[in-house]
This record gives C-alpha cells, structure tokens and sequence, in this order.
C-alpha cells in the first residue's frame, strides 16, 4: 500500500503540473440564477475550487455558450483517501438539489477530472448497488425529475472500476446512470492508466487541459444548451 500511495504522490505531482495551464479567471454575474450553473468536482490534490481542468472547462463553456455560468467547486477532501470521496458525493447532490429547487430555470452541468469524475458520476445513478450499504452522509440517489434540470454531464480522466478497486476496495461499481448516459461525454486519453485499462503513461493523465480536450467537452455541452443568448440580470429575477 505505501507503494501504491507513492506512485499516487508521484501521480499528482504530474497531474498538477501538466493541467496547471494558465486560465482566465471566471467574471462574476449580478443575475441571481445563471443561465448555466457548472458543479465540478476537482482530482486528487487539487486545492479546493474547480481544480485546472474544471477552470479550464469553464471557462471555454462560457465563451463557447455565450451564457452567464456560474460554477460551483464540490467540497471534498480529494485526497488519498478515497472513501471521504462520499463527502464530494454528498455534497455535489446536495448542490444540485438546491440549484433545481431555487433556480429551475437555470441548466446544470455535472463535472469532474479524476478521482472528482468518479464523484461526478455516482450521483447520477439510478439506484444502490446491490450490497452496498450508504455511508452515513448520503440519503440515496438524486430524484428522477433532477435529471431534468441537468443538461450535461462531463468526465475526464473518469477511474476504470478495476483501478478504483486497486486503491479502495469498497469503492461500488462507477456507472452514469440511466438517465444521465444520453448526456454525457466522457473524455479519456487512450494512453491515460487511470481511465483507460490499456494505458501505459502516466502523464498521460495531466493533459486534459493542453491536449484541448476541456474545448471539446464544451461544444459537447454548448450542443446539449437551449439555443439563445445570454438572459438579462431582470429576465434571471424572474425567473430565478
């Protein structure tokens, strides 16, 4: 085990310093709801906030989009403790839940890079794992109808179950449930070994932002938007 978390150090020196691009920094909204509201959940050793590929991610929604966008960076640990990762799932629903409930005009986006895309994709599923018993933080799955509020979900670097299972062997199977598949777009760099089991480099896996794929999952997410500009701060107030 203390191998396997070193090799993870290793990792994440890697991962910081390939995703770490330069981004701009997100403008702020007047308009209480956003057009867009992006909940993104940052990889292993990201400081708290979206991380490099959720900034990245963003920020190329917002110019692709035309929209207002607002983002949210899930609250949790992202450490090498991988079973406080039910804290980013707890969390990440709880936001959800809140931004249907007072801003249900508002479309949501669903992310995450790395250990944070796991998180991203267990709140989408439909029911339990069979066997599984709930951590105490977590009430169960979102309701059906939220999925109608979330226009997309992106994934990068997404961990296969095989690798998950190597570094925490209660991790349940990491699936976009069924609601959710129409809609999401999963970006992995075929020689990435966290997502991709053929995968022999480990650099691979701090490229997401430099290898463009952060764009791409934008014109991906913009294609899922309703069509029109940006709404006016009056039109978000009464709407919101």
């Amino acid at each position: 085990m203390k191998r396997l978390d070193h090799w993870f150090a290793a990792m994440a020196a890697v991962v910081l310093a390939g995703a770490g691009a330069t981004v701009v920094a997100a403008p702020a909204y007047a308009a209480p709801c956003a057009d867009v509201n992006v909940v993104f959940a940052r990889g292993t050793f990201e400081p708290p906030g979206l991380g490099a590929v959720g900034d990245a991610f963003a920020n190329s929604l917002r110019a692709k989009s035309g929209k207002s966008v607002d983002v949210y960076g899930v609250n949790y640990p992202a450490s090498l403790d991988f079973g406080a990762a039910a804290d980013g799932v707890a969390d990440a629903s709880a936001k959800v839940r809140d931004i249907a409930a007072t801003c249900p005009n508002s479309k949501i986006v669903l992310g995450g890079y790395s250990q944070g895309a796991a998180v991203a994709a267990y709140i989408t599923q439909d029911t339990l794992p069979q066997g599984f018993a709930l951590p105490p933080q977590i009430q169960g799955p979102m309701p059906a109808e939220i999925a109608n509020h979330v226009a997309a979900v992106a994934l990068f670097g997404k961990p296969t179950s095989g690798f998950m299972q190597l570094i925490y062997s209660g991790a349940p199977p990491i699936t976009v449930g069924s609601r959710y598949t129409g809609k999401t777009v999963e970006e992995c760099i075929p020689t990435d070994p966290i997502c991709s089991p053929s995968g022999g480099d480990n650099g691979a896996h701090g490229q997401y932002v430099v290898s463009g794929l952060t764009d791409q999952a934008a014109d991906y997410v913009v294609g899922k938007l309703p069509r029109g500009g940006s709404r006016s701060v009056e039109q978000a107030s009464a709407h919101g």
